[in-house]
């Protein structure tokens, strides 16, 4: 089996698997929607947010899609040419192809997103460590001159995160956000009716193109839009939340708490279910940068307190088979994960031998800030679990329950903590980076371009070049084997455990995709 079946054949196999009001939802053409966190950047290469990429999503378009069995499909492009020893693929944009600001997609635009996007995405710098030329010969020609074959190219650049976007904002710096919310996708963001903390609205693009065959799967396919108008109205508390789905007054919940899941499955007009099936794994993630978690040591031991099932009860425990444990670096029964290590994920409850064994290890008391998110349940409760691991533990926490948008911007800053910098925080880790090495951004150890953490791990950087080469699915999971064994040595963050995340919405919608939050497709019947 070559390299291309056998990404095809690891992701496919992973499918077998007193608050405010809410304004009533009303109209066919206005789509109301409760996402997961208040938006707070629309850069998907700035950031790794989720609520970031189901913007991007709406916003942004791309050369290729992905279907729902993650296999790549022509989406911005209207044909590829790959040369006979797989070194150069020359790709064609579809006519028609227009920005939000009213100026035509050009393959110069694509060249300089897909330069930026490369700069901080894990598979994008894969893709360019082997790419003699990345270049645009005639405005709607992308071409690449590959050093060596890669067959991942298409899967590559499928991506949300690769959104094309024009030239001059594609020229911004990959570090910082760019300044305008210019996308080519089906709905363009209404600058005008932003309501920071509170709404995001996105209309329809009338100047948008859907490719005219395929099949809607996923990000792939055309994408019909039957909503002028999607409004976000950002997260109140999850009570007001499922009594405005229950009443008819929002359209789509994107992650209802877990524990009102049983309440809103009592309403026989909504509908429950899991389209993501990579699932969420809870991360806790160290900062690199500074004492104490410089320390792999100290990290060690603080995975060794963590017990999943205790972290993942505090969330789905209202529903508990839609918890997995003894996760490694990939999601349980996909085909690379691996159970090298995870007996250590059960947790040593020896608190003061694990106390101990911190101040051997070289602890000396230095504060620990700790950044948890209290407008989004589900991190708020592993926040708090983490909290109580930590201060059991000795640390000397300073734990600040933050807003999600204030945790995003903060995890930013490489300062130190007495200047606004900070030690660990909580998030969780979904998509395609679950199932695979190739979009894994928290295994990366590149240190000044890693994620957040800035880990420094040249064994991790050489394993996962070695399963980019590897030629069938055996050498693919021999070596996930060895990464998730590196992983527990270097401890770049602790997994937490997983679970599947259900979205909830009025039955009347229907062809709501699988996978993250579409609009386009969706429509109410």
């Amino acid at each position: 089996m070559r390299r291309r079946e056998v990404l095809k054949s690891a992701l496919a196999g992973s499918v077998a698997l007193a608050a405010p009001a809410v304004a009533r939802a009303q109209g066919t053409s206005v789509l109301k929607f409760i996402p997961h966190a208040d938006l707070v950047s629309f850069d998907p290469v700035w950031t790794t947010a989720d609520i970031t990429r189901n913007c991007s999503l709406a916003m942004l378009d791309t050369l290729y899609g992905l279907d729902a069995q993650f296999r790549p499909q022509l989406q911005m492009l209207a044909g590829e040419v790959i040369g006979s020893d797989g070194k150069q693929w020359d790709l064609t944009l579809r006519d028609g192809l227009k920005f939000h600001d009213g100026t035509p997609v050009l393959a110069r635009d694509c060249v300089a997103t897909i330069r930026r996007w490369a700069k901080r995405d894990p598979l994008g710098s894969a893709l360019m460590q082997r790419t003699a030329e990345l270049s645009a010969p005639t405005d709607k020609t992308i071409r690449f001159r590959l050093q060596k074959p890669f067959s991942l190219l298409s899967f590559a650049i499928a991506g949300y995160s690769c959104g094309i976007m024009p030239e001059r904002l594609a020229r911004t710096d990959a570090f910082t956000q760019v300044s305008e919310p210019v996308g080519s996708g089906p709905f363009r963001f209404n600058t005008a009716e932003r309501v920071s903390g509170s709404r995001a609205i996105f209309d329809r693009f009338d100047g948008y193109v859907p490719r005219p065959d395929g099949v809607p799967s996923f990000t792939a396919g055309p994408k019909i839009v039957h909503f002028d108008r999607i409004e976000w109205q950002s997260p109140p508390d999850p009570a007001t939340c499922a009594a405005a789905l229950m009443n008819n007054e929002i359209d789509w919940w994107e992650n209802p708490t877990i524990d009102l899941i049983p309440q809103l499955q009592s309403h026989k007009n909504i509908t429950i279910v899991v389209k993501d099936i990579t699932g969420e794994i809870g991360c806790l993630r160290f900062n690199q940068l500074f004492p104490p978690f410089d320390n792999p040591a100290i990290r060690r031991l603080v995975m060794a307190a963590c017990d999943q099932r205790e972290f993942m009860q505090a969330v789905a425990g209202a529903v508990p088979d839609l918890i997995k444990t003894d996760v490694g670096i990939f999601v349980p029964g996909t085909p690379l994960a691996s159970d090298v290590g995870v007996a250590v994920t059960r947790g040593d409850h020896d608190t003061e031998k694990l106390k101990r064994e911190i101040v051997a290890a070289g602890y000396k008391g230095e504060r620990v800030v700790l950044l948890g998110a209290t407008s989004i349940p589900a991190i708020d409760a592993i926040s708090k679990v983490a909290a109580d691991v930590l201060q059991r533990l000795g640390f000397n926490l300073d734990y600040q329950a933050l807003e999600w948008g204030t945790v995003v911007n903060r995890r930013a800053s490489r300062e130190p903590v007495d200047k606004g910098g900070w030690n660990i925080f909580m998030t969780y880790l979904g998509g395609g980076g679950n199932i695979s090495p190739a979009g894994n951004t928290p295994l990366r150890g590149s240190g000044d371009t890693a994620w957040f953490g800035w880990p420094v791990d040249a064994k991790m950087e050489a394993l996962r070049d070695a399963w980019f080469e590897a030629e069938d699915l055996a050498g693919q999971q021999a070596i996930c084997r060895q990464m998730q064994q590196e992983y527990f040595q270097a401890v770049p963050y602790v997994a937490l455990g997983m679970y599947d995340s259900p979205t909830s919405f009025y039955s009347y919608l229907q062809d709501v995709r699988d996978g993250y939050p579409q609009f386009y497709g969706v429509r109410r019947a």
